[in-house]
């Protein structure tokens, strides 16, 4: 998948969820599939580019996610649930 198309998968997603990503980078990663930060700057590794629709969509809506909580606690996962299923 090209790095575009993936960005506009991301922005797809964003506006969904009512977040705005400052930056969306893609690069290789070593230990994790994405990561956000505080300001807002979301990074995601070149290999989640090659991983099937489903598996992206996981990462994409945990990290934009963080936009809105910071942590993995209860609302968090509530969230990700109402977003993507029973399955988070």
């Amino acid at each position: 998948m090209p790095a575009d198309v993936f960005k506009a998968e991301v922005k797809a997603w964003a506006e969904r969820i009512g977040v705005e990503p400052k930056e969306i980078h893609i690069r290789p990663m070593k230990r994790k599939w994405a990561s956000c930060s505080q300001t807002g700057r979301l990074t995601f590794d070149t290999e989640l580019l090659r991983q099937p629709a489903g598996f992206r969509a996981e990462v994409i809506v945990h990290e934009l996610l963080h936009l809105k909580v910071p942590n993995h606690g209860p609302l968090f996962k509530a969230l990700l649930k109402a977003y993507l299923g029973e399955k988070n």
